[in-house]
Protein backbone atom coordinates (compact mmCIF):
# COMPACT_ATOMS: atom_id res chain seq x y z
CA UNK A 1 0.00 0.00 0.00
CA UNK A 2 1.33 3.47 -1.20
CA UNK A 3 1.71 5.45 2.11
CA UNK A 4 0.31 9.15 2.10
CA UNK A 5 2.69 11.75 3.69
CA UNK A 6 0.13 14.82 5.18
CA UNK A 7 0.77 18.42 3.93
CA UNK A 8 2.44 20.33 6.89
CA UNK A 9 0.93 23.57 6.23
CA UNK A 10 -2.70 21.84 6.01
CA UNK A 11 -1.97 20.23 9.24
CA UNK A 12 -0.93 23.78 10.65
CA UNK A 13 -4.13 25.45 9.21
CA UNK A 14 -6.28 22.55 10.97
CA UNK A 15 -4.65 22.77 14.03
CA UNK A 16 -5.26 26.81 13.78
CA UNK A 17 -8.42 26.70 12.93
CA UNK A 18 -10.08 24.45 15.84
CA UNK A 19 -7.59 26.07 18.54
CA UNK A 20 -9.44 29.87 17.20
CA UNK A 21 -12.70 28.30 16.98
CA UNK A 22 -13.28 29.20 12.98
CA UNK A 23 -11.07 29.18 10.10
CA UNK A 24 -11.62 32.44 9.40
CA UNK A 25 -10.16 33.84 12.44
CA UNK A 26 -7.07 31.18 11.75
CA UNK A 27 -6.74 32.66 8.17
CA UNK A 28 -5.97 36.14 10.17
CA UNK A 29 -3.37 33.92 12.61
CA UNK A 30 -1.85 32.50 9.59
CA UNK A 31 -1.58 35.89 7.29
CA UNK A 32 -3.99 33.98 4.60
CA UNK A 33 -7.34 34.68 3.23
CA UNK A 34 -10.48 32.31 4.89
CA UNK A 35 -10.88 30.78 1.23
CA UNK A 36 -7.18 29.63 1.33
CA UNK A 37 -7.75 28.00 4.49
CA UNK A 38 -10.69 26.15 3.41
CA UNK A 39 -8.87 24.95 0.56
CA UNK A 40 -6.23 23.70 2.65
CA UNK A 41 -8.36 21.65 5.05
CA UNK A 42 -10.66 19.95 2.06
CA UNK A 43 -7.02 18.83 0.73
CA UNK A 44 -6.20 17.36 4.16
CA UNK A 45 -9.60 15.53 4.20
CA UNK A 46 -8.44 13.76 0.34
CA UNK A 47 -5.45 12.75 1.95
CA UNK A 48 -7.13 11.35 5.09
CA UNK A 49 -9.77 9.80 3.15
CA UNK A 50 -12.07 11.37 6.10
CA UNK A 51 -13.91 13.96 6.91
CA UNK A 52 -12.64 15.97 9.51
CA UNK A 53 -15.16 19.04 10.70
CA UNK A 54 -18.83 19.69 10.53
CA UNK A 55 -20.47 22.58 11.08
CA UNK A 56 -22.30 23.51 14.33
CA UNK A 57 -24.51 26.33 14.45
CA UNK A 58 -22.18 28.85 13.20
CA UNK A 59 -18.92 27.00 14.39
CA UNK A 60 -17.25 23.65 13.76
CA UNK A 61 -17.35 20.66 15.54
CA UNK A 62 -14.32 17.70 14.61
CA UNK A 63 -15.40 14.38 14.01
CA UNK A 64 -14.13 11.31 15.48
CA UNK A 65 -11.79 11.23 13.18
CA UNK A 66 -10.77 14.86 13.31
CA UNK A 67 -9.94 14.27 16.58
CA UNK A 68 -7.67 11.83 16.45
CA UNK A 69 -6.09 13.44 13.37
CA UNK A 70 -5.88 16.76 15.34
CA UNK A 71 -3.85 15.33 18.21
CA UNK A 72 -1.32 13.67 15.67
CA UNK A 73 -1.18 17.13 13.74
CA UNK A 74 -0.35 19.08 17.20
CA UNK A 75 2.29 16.52 17.73
CA UNK A 76 3.97 16.80 13.97
CA UNK A 77 3.70 20.29 14.08
CA UNK A 78 5.93 20.19 17.48
CA UNK A 79 8.20 18.20 16.11
CA UNK A 80 8.61 20.08 12.84
CA UNK A 81 9.34 23.30 14.69
CA UNK A 82 11.58 21.71 16.83
CA UNK A 83 13.58 20.40 14.07
CA UNK A 84 13.58 23.34 12.29
CA UNK A 85 14.95 25.21 14.95
CA UNK A 86 17.58 22.47 15.77
CA UNK A 87 18.94 22.34 12.41
CA UNK A 88 19.13 26.61 11.98
CA UNK A 89 20.85 26.65 15.56
CA UNK A 90 23.02 23.65 15.19
CA UNK A 91 26.05 24.94 15.82
CA UNK A 92 24.93 27.59 18.66
CA UNK A 93 26.67 27.68 22.02
CA UNK A 94 27.03 29.52 25.19
CA UNK A 95 24.14 30.89 27.48
CA UNK A 96 21.43 33.09 27.77
CA UNK A 97 19.61 34.48 31.06
CA UNK A 98 15.95 34.85 30.22
CA UNK A 99 13.36 36.55 32.71
CA UNK A 100 9.10 36.36 32.90
CA UNK A 101 5.99 37.34 34.92
CA UNK A 102 5.07 34.85 37.50
CA UNK A 103 1.56 35.14 35.77
CA UNK A 104 3.25 32.81 32.71
CA UNK A 105 5.33 30.47 34.76
CA UNK A 106 2.79 27.73 34.45
CA UNK A 107 1.54 28.06 31.16
CA UNK A 108 4.23 29.09 28.96
CA UNK A 109 7.64 28.43 30.45
CA UNK A 110 7.50 24.36 30.21
CA UNK A 111 6.96 24.08 26.67
CA UNK A 112 9.48 27.33 26.09
CA UNK A 113 12.06 25.67 28.61
CA UNK A 114 11.75 22.03 26.58
CA UNK A 115 11.79 23.42 22.74
CA UNK A 116 14.98 25.54 23.14
CA UNK A 117 16.60 22.80 25.17
CA UNK A 118 15.85 20.38 22.70
CA UNK A 119 16.98 22.46 20.09
CA UNK A 120 19.98 23.70 21.30
CA UNK A 121 21.16 21.18 23.88
CA UNK A 122 24.56 22.96 23.96
CA UNK A 123 23.24 25.82 25.00
CA UNK A 124 23.10 26.31 28.79
CA UNK A 125 19.39 28.73 30.04
CA UNK A 126 18.99 30.79 33.11
CA UNK A 127 15.59 31.44 33.83
CA UNK A 128 14.02 34.06 36.15
CA UNK A 129 10.71 34.48 37.51
CA UNK A 130 10.07 37.62 38.85
CA UNK A 131 8.25 41.21 39.19
CA UNK A 132 7.61 43.28 36.28
CA UNK A 133 10.03 45.74 38.01
CA UNK A 134 12.96 43.73 38.16
CA UNK A 135 12.53 42.73 35.05
CA UNK A 136 13.10 45.45 33.23
CA UNK A 137 15.44 46.93 35.62
CA UNK A 138 17.50 43.73 35.00
CA UNK A 139 16.86 44.47 31.22
CA UNK A 140 17.75 47.95 31.16
CA UNK A 141 21.29 46.81 33.24
CA UNK A 142 21.64 43.86 31.19
CA UNK A 143 21.79 41.20 33.44
CA UNK A 144 19.17 39.30 31.70
CA UNK A 145 19.17 39.36 27.31
CA UNK A 146 15.33 38.81 27.46
CA UNK A 147 11.84 39.22 29.51
CA UNK A 148 8.31 38.58 28.61
CA UNK A 149 6.93 41.16 30.90
CA UNK A 150 3.62 43.34 30.95
CA UNK A 151 3.93 46.86 28.85
CA UNK A 152 3.67 50.15 30.99
CA UNK A 153 3.96 52.37 28.11
CA UNK A 154 7.36 53.30 28.93
CA UNK A 155 9.33 53.91 26.23
CA UNK A 156 11.86 51.21 25.16
CA UNK A 157 13.59 50.85 21.96
CA UNK A 158 14.41 46.90 22.12
CA UNK A 159 10.14 46.03 22.36
CA UNK A 160 8.19 43.42 20.73
CA UNK A 161 4.58 43.78 21.89
CA UNK A 162 3.12 40.43 21.55
CA UNK A 163 -0.72 40.80 22.78
CA UNK A 164 -3.20 43.50 24.23
CA UNK A 165 -4.45 41.70 27.49
CA UNK A 166 -7.49 42.61 29.28
CA UNK A 167 -7.46 43.48 33.12
CA UNK A 168 -10.35 42.19 34.91
CA UNK A 169 -11.55 41.85 38.20
CA UNK A 170 -11.43 38.90 40.60
CA UNK A 171 -13.55 37.21 43.31
CA UNK A 172 -13.85 34.06 44.96
CA UNK A 173 -16.02 31.43 43.18
CA UNK A 174 -19.28 30.14 44.54
CA UNK A 175 -19.50 33.44 47.02
CA UNK A 176 -20.70 36.95 46.59
CA UNK A 177 -17.93 39.43 46.87
CA UNK A 178 -16.87 40.42 50.01
CA UNK A 179 -18.14 44.01 49.22
CA UNK A 180 -21.14 46.13 48.47
CA UNK A 181 -21.37 49.23 46.24
CA UNK A 182 -23.29 51.06 49.06
CA UNK A 183 -20.73 53.65 49.75
CA UNK A 184 -20.59 52.26 53.23
CA UNK A 185 -17.18 49.95 53.80
CA UNK A 186 -14.16 50.79 51.45
CA UNK A 187 -13.60 47.66 49.05
CA UNK A 188 -11.28 45.56 50.44
CA UNK A 189 -8.13 44.84 48.03
CA UNK A 190 -5.78 42.03 47.66
CA UNK A 191 -3.01 43.00 46.27
CA UNK A 192 0.64 42.10 45.44
CA UNK A 193 3.48 44.09 47.23
CA UNK A 194 4.30 47.88 46.42
CA UNK A 195 6.09 48.63 43.34
CA UNK A 196 3.28 46.44 41.59
CA UNK A 197 2.14 47.85 37.85
CA UNK A 198 -1.38 45.99 38.57
CA UNK A 199 -2.00 47.28 41.99
CA UNK A 200 -1.22 51.47 40.98
CA UNK A 201 -3.92 50.49 37.96
CA UNK A 202 -6.41 49.02 39.87
CA UNK A 203 -5.64 52.00 42.81
CA UNK A 204 -6.02 54.61 40.28
CA UNK A 205 -9.06 53.73 38.35
CA UNK A 206 -11.33 53.32 41.80
CA UNK A 207 -9.75 56.68 42.58
CA UNK A 208 -11.13 58.10 39.22
CA UNK A 209 -14.67 56.85 39.99
CA UNK A 210 -14.59 57.84 43.51
CA UNK A 211 -14.54 54.35 45.13
CA UNK A 212 -13.18 54.53 49.09
CA UNK A 213 -10.61 51.19 49.28
CA UNK A 214 -8.16 49.78 51.42
CA UNK A 215 -5.44 47.58 50.95
CA UNK A 216 -7.14 44.10 52.73
CA UNK A 217 -4.05 41.57 52.12
CA UNK A 218 -0.37 41.80 50.55
CA UNK A 219 1.13 39.10 48.85
CA UNK A 220 5.04 39.22 48.16
CA UNK A 221 3.37 36.19 45.31
CA UNK A 222 1.21 35.45 42.99
CA UNK A 223 0.06 32.15 44.69
CA UNK A 224 -0.50 34.22 47.77
CA UNK A 225 -2.90 36.38 45.87
CA UNK A 226 -4.75 34.01 44.13
CA UNK A 227 -5.27 32.23 47.51
CA UNK A 228 -6.13 34.91 49.50
CA UNK A 229 -8.88 36.02 46.53
CA UNK A 230 -10.33 32.56 46.75
CA UNK A 231 -10.71 32.74 50.28
CA UNK A 232 -12.54 36.02 49.54
CA UNK A 233 -10.35 38.42 51.91
CA UNK A 234 -10.40 40.76 48.56
CA UNK A 235 -10.98 42.04 45.33
CA UNK A 236 -7.84 41.63 42.92
CA UNK A 237 -6.53 43.02 39.40
CA UNK A 238 -4.92 40.86 37.74
CA UNK A 239 -5.22 39.46 33.68
CA UNK A 240 -7.30 35.94 32.89
CA UNK A 241 -3.79 34.44 32.38
CA UNK A 242 -3.45 31.43 34.83
CA UNK A 243 -6.05 31.96 37.14
CA UNK A 244 -7.56 29.25 39.14
CA UNK A 245 -10.89 27.32 39.11
CA UNK A 246 -11.73 29.24 42.71
CA UNK A 247 -11.67 32.41 41.58
CA UNK A 248 -14.12 34.02 39.07
CA UNK A 249 -13.85 37.05 36.68
CA UNK A 250 -16.29 39.44 37.81
CA UNK A 251 -18.56 42.06 35.67
CA UNK A 252 -17.53 45.48 36.49
CA UNK A 253 -21.29 47.33 36.12
CA UNK A 254 -23.12 44.71 37.86
CA UNK A 255 -20.92 45.09 40.93
CA UNK A 256 -20.17 48.99 40.96
CA UNK A 257 -16.33 48.49 39.34
CA UNK A 258 -14.65 50.89 37.29
CA UNK A 259 -14.39 49.23 33.66
CA UNK A 260 -10.47 48.41 32.97
CA UNK A 261 -8.46 48.30 30.20
CA UNK A 262 -5.90 45.63 28.44
CA UNK A 263 -2.16 45.65 28.75
CA UNK A 264 0.35 44.94 26.82
CA UNK A 265 2.27 42.14 26.68
CA UNK A 266 5.77 42.49 24.96
CA UNK A 267 9.40 40.93 24.91
CA UNK A 268 12.04 43.13 25.88
CA UNK A 269 15.80 42.62 24.77
CA UNK A 270 18.84 43.88 26.63
CA UNK A 271 20.48 46.38 23.65
CA UNK A 272 18.93 46.49 20.00
CA UNK A 273 20.47 44.00 18.40
CA UNK A 274 19.73 40.57 19.75
CA UNK A 275 22.43 37.73 19.52
CA UNK A 276 21.48 34.51 17.24
CA UNK A 277 20.79 33.45 20.46
CA UNK A 278 18.41 35.48 21.93
CA UNK A 279 16.65 35.73 18.37
CA UNK A 280 15.66 31.97 18.46
CA UNK A 281 14.27 32.06 22.06
CA UNK A 282 12.19 35.07 21.31
CA UNK A 283 10.92 33.29 18.49
CA UNK A 284 9.91 30.46 20.56
CA UNK A 285 8.09 32.11 23.46
CA UNK A 286 5.80 34.10 20.58
CA UNK A 287 5.03 30.51 18.86
CA UNK A 288 3.98 28.99 22.60
CA UNK A 289 2.08 32.40 23.25
CA UNK A 290 0.72 32.00 19.89
CA UNK A 291 -0.80 28.71 20.77
CA UNK A 292 -1.52 29.65 24.14
CA UNK A 293 -3.59 32.91 24.20
CA UNK A 294 -6.70 33.42 22.66
CA UNK A 295 -6.40 35.02 19.12
CA UNK A 296 -8.64 37.96 19.75
CA UNK A 297 -5.36 38.90 22.23
CA UNK A 298 -2.60 38.44 19.85
CA UNK A 299 -1.08 41.58 17.81
CA UNK A 300 -1.30 40.70 14.24
CA UNK A 301 2.77 41.67 13.61
CA UNK A 302 3.19 39.28 16.35
CA UNK A 303 1.75 36.67 14.70
CA UNK A 304 3.60 37.21 11.10
CA UNK A 305 6.76 37.06 13.28
CA UNK A 306 6.25 33.91 14.88
CA UNK A 307 8.12 30.56 13.21
CA UNK A 308 4.61 29.01 12.17
CA UNK A 309 3.36 32.51 10.12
Amino acid sequence: MRLTNLDMDALRSFAAGMEAGSFARAADRLGRSTSAVSAQLKKLEEQAGVTLVRKSGRGLTLTDSGEVLLSYARRLLDLNDEAMSAVRGVELEGWIRFGLQEDFGETVLPQVLGRFARAHPKVRIEGRIARNVELKDRIASGHIDLALAWDDGSPSAAADRIAAVPLCWLGAAGREPVWLPDGREPLPLAALEAPCLLRTIACEHLDRQGLAWRIAFVSPSLGGLWAATAAGLGIALRTPVGRPQSIRQLEPRSHGLPDLPSLGLALFRAGKDPSPLTAHLAAIIRQALWETLPAEWLIQDAIERSPAA
